[in-house]
């Protein structure tokens, strides 16, 4: 009997959850008894591998093209991506990265050789943008390049020779070869990745091989170099606790991890005609990365209590069936206001854990998967997740404020998500920045949010459309853009908001 009543009060709870009353309930609180944590700007980083026309039609249009380019770069690319204040750019994959070998890449472009792109569409890579080409654009953008080491297919001392091709500013063999290509002082490149995937196309490795691989190859990276080792897939916590385990700390800067926003692997969603039930699912799998951080990072803490490792989360993003007629291997897809609230989810997430994780990377930037720009010969465009990383640009380096939050759900048949999530920091100039995304696909969330502060001002932004499928589009380029929000009042350290359906808000509080 007792077991019989327990579960009837657990149904009872369920019910009450949903019932009309407590969908007129969303309150957040600001937490400023705890202390205090900086969000790594790095967390806002993108992802540029050679793959489809992200490189090749997309960054680089090469020097002779009629449309503007510095060095044959797309100025227009440069340009937006300097409005987002990208921290740091991950290049050349991926896994195309780990049958990449840099020397292929350097040197008079006509003498440089070809390669197939088995792992993306079969193509011929001409290798005319290689790692000055990459690096010069880093340098251009104001952004840390993050290199991507071939551990699949290359050796040891090929990525040694590459960490001193970049950064040694003393006579070398290396350093001599970089002179005679025409750059004559280091870029001193931080960021590394000693291969990726290794539990797939990085090699199909066990995590105690790849340990082992990773300390031999972390061995001869020589430099004040911040290492990163190759992560789990997903849910693959065994991997992260054999690499804890087996690596020392003093060789490990960071650990990757993979997780896209994707319904199934084999039935993927339409990019723009799919209905309210794909929308649910893909919005289950953005917000499991909540889940994977915490168990990662659980895992991590066991053996690295003051968090002196990165949890790198260098691949996220949608995933869904390719654009018709385009080569599926390009992964070419539209980006809707789905793609809006997977970034808002995703960001606010990444914020409200910034004790563990410190980098991260948006899969891709132009034309590949969830991309912030789309190109079209001398045409681009800039996608509702391009407008919500803009707006989120503010927590880059800010002081997180931690929130407690209650929330309605977002109910569809007989499954539930959270509908409000936020996350909150304090600027440098004590300016506090709150972001607000409201996931539920037909209801209005009124939020109430406890300051503890004597604000005076409230002011914002909104990015929303009418329709969760809009997107923008080569016709209407600007279908969807942030807008002025009035739907904030602030009253006696109050903050009463109205969120609209699958909405993203950022205010900011004087």
């Amino acid at each position: 009997m007792k077991n019989k009543f327990r579960f009837l009060c657990m149904g009872i709870l369920c019910l009450l959850a949903v019932s009309p009353a407590s969908q007129a309930q969303n309150n957040i609180t600001f937490r400023t008894e705890v202390p205090t944590q900086t969000i790594n700007r790095n967390i806002y980083g993108h992802f540029a591998e050679h793959l489809g026309n992200c490189i090749y039609g997309g960054f680089y249009v090469g020097d002779t093209s009629r449309i503007p380019n510095i060095r044959g770069v797309r100025k227009d690319i440069i340009a937006a991506l300097k409005a987002l204040n990208i921290p740091n750019l991950r290049w050349p994959g991926g896994c195309f990265a780990d049958t990449y070998h840099w020397k292929d890449g350097i040197g008079p472009k006509e003498k440089r050789p070809t390669i197939v792109n088995t792992w993306w569409g079969g193509v011929t890579e001409n290798n005319s943008f290689g790692t000055h080409d990459f690096l010069d654009m880093c340098e251009e953008l104001g952004t840390e390049p993050y290199l991507a080491g071939n551990v699949g297919s290359g050796t040891v001392q090929e990525l040694a020779d590459w960490v001193q091709y970049v950064n040694f500013s003393g006579k070398s063999p290396m350093s001599d070869l970089r002179q005679q290509n025409g750059r004559q002082q280091p870029w001193k490149v931080r960021y590394w990745g000693v291969g990726n995937e290794a539990w797939g196309c990085g090699g199909n490795m066990r995590p105690e091989y790849y340990a082992d691989i990773y300390r031999k190859y972390a061995t001869f990276m020589s430099g004040n170099l911040f290492k990163i080792a190759s992560g789990a897939n997903s849910s693959d916590y065994n991997w992260t606790e054999v690499l804890m385990k087996n690596i020392p700390l003093h060789m490990l800067d960071g650990i990757a991890l993979h997780h896209y926003s994707v319904i199934e692997w084999d039935k993927k969603s339409d990019a723009v005609d799919f209905s309210e039930e794909q929308y649910f699912q893909t919005m289950r799998s953005a917000c499991f990365m909540d889940t994977l951080i915490r168990r990662h990072s659980a895992i991590m803490d066991k053996y690295d209590p003051k968090k002196k490792v990165a949890l790198v989360v260098d691949e996220w993003g949608g995933w869904y069936n390719v654009e018709a007629g385009t080569n599926p291997g390009f992964l070419f897809q539209q980006n809707t206001m789905r793609d809006a609230m997977i970034a808002g989810v995703t960001l606010n997430i990444f914020n409200n854990h910034a004790d563990r994780v410190r980098m991260a990377n948006l899969a891709q930037t132009v034309n590949v998967l969830q991309a912030v720009i789309l190109t079209k010969g001398a045409q681009l465009i800039l996608t509702p997740t391009y407008h919500v990383m803009e707006m989120y640009k503010v927590h880059q380096d800010a002081t997180l404020i931690p929130v407690d939050i209650q929330s309605n759900r977002y109910t569809y048949k007989n499954e539930q998500l959270t509908a409000v999530t936020a996350s909150a920091s304090k600027d440098k100039t004590g300016a506090t920045h709150i972001s607000l995304v409201n996931i539920d696909a037909s209801k209005t969330q009124e939020i109430t949010v406890q300051t503890n502060a004597a604000y005076k001002a409230v002011s914002g932004r909104i990015l929303s459309a009418a329709k969760l499928q809009d997107h923008n589009s080569f016709t209407q380029p600007d279908k969807i853009k942030p807008v002025a929000f009035n739907g904030a009042v602030l009253k006696n350290n109050k903050l009463t908001v109205k969120l609209p359906p699958f909405s993203v808000v950022v205010l900011e509080l004087k």
